[in-house]
């Protein structure tokens, strides 16, 4: 008999609601992201300003509602005036983030026209490194600014009429990190941060605005970051942001599976630290989270950017992904949606490519890598307001994070369509797990209307160019309502499942 863990799903117990932005990604001018990822004017899919159809179309099935642009550490040098104009006009400039050559074939205009196209809201970021509040505040002029201004009116000469309307914009990136260009402390960033985003908001005050948090967990100024920043910016913006990537170390592959718990530890501690500032300014506003990089990321395989060759489109930290990745990365969004009252919004990094859900090959193929699925399936089903859901039931110990759950799982509830959906991840490296949900409420009179699993007899499994669907996610059978009114699934070990359940008898038109 497998291992038994239990829940309640009730709809009058919920913890907020599931903003779209949650399902965000990442698209920096690193390695292959843009060129040849996104944009490769030779391909036999792309359209007239060369962008790849088959990437578009691999996009909307992935479901992101919002993109994050053009970095990254790649911000930290970039001088946005070089990727607008002509062409022809645009300099090729040494990007010190990556040590690449960078074309500017792709710029501001370019990139927001095809995000628009594929319906994508965009959060920009602003150079804060070896620039501030002037490119700042005229880069939010030229976006947003309808006309009769020289930067507007520079925008229309280029050939965009009508305002990109960018509402949400980062401030800098990764400003703690010494290895980022422009590195500073939080004092300098928090004043930096806290002008540029007042200037930014004189040009168009309907904007939103992102501050920097610490670049990872173990940064060693983490905390004391975060409420130097806040103490300077508090009253200018609306989101202070999060970074973590998490990879399976020295074979632990039981710490691995936990990762949401780190990364649930991380999101409480920053939230504490935000709280704490508002509290002693005593302030009814309150600030939100953004996790606008975040994903699986074998960091410890990468040479660093500076033992980097110099080249042109490198081939950067393509990471190919295994059924195991896929269920961290479910788990991951699982955690996301359950702290949905503080996590605003959140960025899988990168789209494309880079450590990415999607690959491509230059004027080639383009396949769905493992971990595009649980974000696709998550995109699409996990909507409306998140429930609030205690586990009772096995543990596993881990040597990273302690004592977890063996099941980790969410539940939303969609009220316009009167259905519910469980996401849940069996953590087990060889146990079957079974998910008992008690059903209360208005959650009674709902039938299971499917199970889908994404798992493997080998948890290494992987897509690739030559086998593109060796790893998809299945219907599994079992799954039913007991005559106790309890949901009732077994969730193979390794495993990322998605149960929906709708109403017994169909809604009236």
């Amino acid at each position: 008999m497998p291992h038994i863990a239990r829940f309640v799903i009730d709809p009058e117990f919920s913890v907020g609601d599931v903003d779209p932005r949650l399902y965000g990604t990442f698209v920096e001018h690193m390695g292959r992201c843009v060129y040849t990822g996104i944009h490769d004017p030779g391909h036999p899919t792309a359209d007239a300003a060369g962008f790849r159809g088959d990437v578009a179309d691999l996009v909307r099935e992935l479901g992101t509602g919002m993109v994050r642009y053009p970095g990254g550490n790649f911000v930290s040098g970039y001088h946005w005036e070089d990727g607008v104009g002509p062409l022809a006009d645009r300099p090729r400039r040494l990007d010190l983030a990556w040590r690449s050559i960078e074309s500017n074939q792709v710029g501001t205009n370019e990139f927001l026209t095809w995000a628009k196209e594929l319906g994508l809201d965009t959060m920009m970021a602003v150079n804060l490194g070896t620039r501030g509040i002037d490119a700042a505040r005229a880069l939010v002029e030229y976006c947003n600014h309808p006309g009769g201004t020289a930067w507007s009116d520079l925008r229309i000469k280029h050939g965009v009429r009508e305002p990109h309307d960018v509402k949400l914009w980062c401030l800098g990136n990764e400003m703690d990190g010494p290895w980022q260009t422009g590195h500073k402390t939080a004092t300098e960033y928090g004043r930096l941060a806290a002008e540029a985003g007042k200037a930014m908001r004189q040009v168009d005050p309907s904007i939103e605005l992102v501050a920097c948090g610490s670049s990872f967990e173990k940064m060693p100024t983490f905390g004391t970051w975060e409420r130097e920043v806040l103490e300077q910016t508090y009253d200018e913006i609306d989101y202070l942001s999060l970074h973590a990537y998490y990879e399976e170390l020295e074979g632990d592959r039981t710490s691995f599976l936990a990762s949401g718990a780190g990364m649930d530890r991380y999101i409480r501690s920053v939230v504490s630290t935000a709280d704490h500032v508002r509290a002693v300014r005593r302030s009814k506003k309150q600030i939100k989270l953004s996790f606008d990089e975040w994903n699986v990321w074998y960091a410890a395989r990468f040479v660093g950017e500076r033992n980097l060759e110099t080249a042109e489109t490198p081939r950067l930290i393509e990471d190919t992904y295994s059924v195991t990745d896929a269920v961290v990365v479910g788990s991951l969004l699982i955690t996301l949606l359950r702290n949905a009252d503080r996590v605003a919004m959140a960025c899988l990094a990168q789209l494309v490519n880079v450590i990415a859900p999607i690959r491509t090959e230059p004027g080639g193929a383009s396949w769905r890598q493992t971990t595009f699925h649980p974000f696709a399936q998550a995109a699409r089903f996990a909507r409306g307001r998140v429930l609030h859901s205690v586990v009772t039931g096995p543990r596993i110990d881990t040597a990273q994070y302690g004592d977890v759950s063996a099941l980790d799982t969410v539940v939303t509830y969609d009220e316009e369509a009167d259905t519910y959906t469980v996401l849940a991840v069996n953590r087990g490296l060889h146990e079957p797990l079974l998910l008992q949900a008690a059903l209360r409420g208005a959650a009674a009179g709902h039938r299971v209307e499917e199970h889908l699993v994404l798992c493997d007899p080998d948890p290494d499994a992987v897509n690739t160019e030559a086998h593109p669907e060796r790893v998809v996610p299945r219907r599994a059978t079992g799954a039913q309502i007991t005559a106790e009114g309890n949901l009732q699934a077994e969730l193979p070990p390794v495993s990322w499942n998605v149960i929906r359940l709708v109403p017994n008898t169909p809604c009236p038109d």
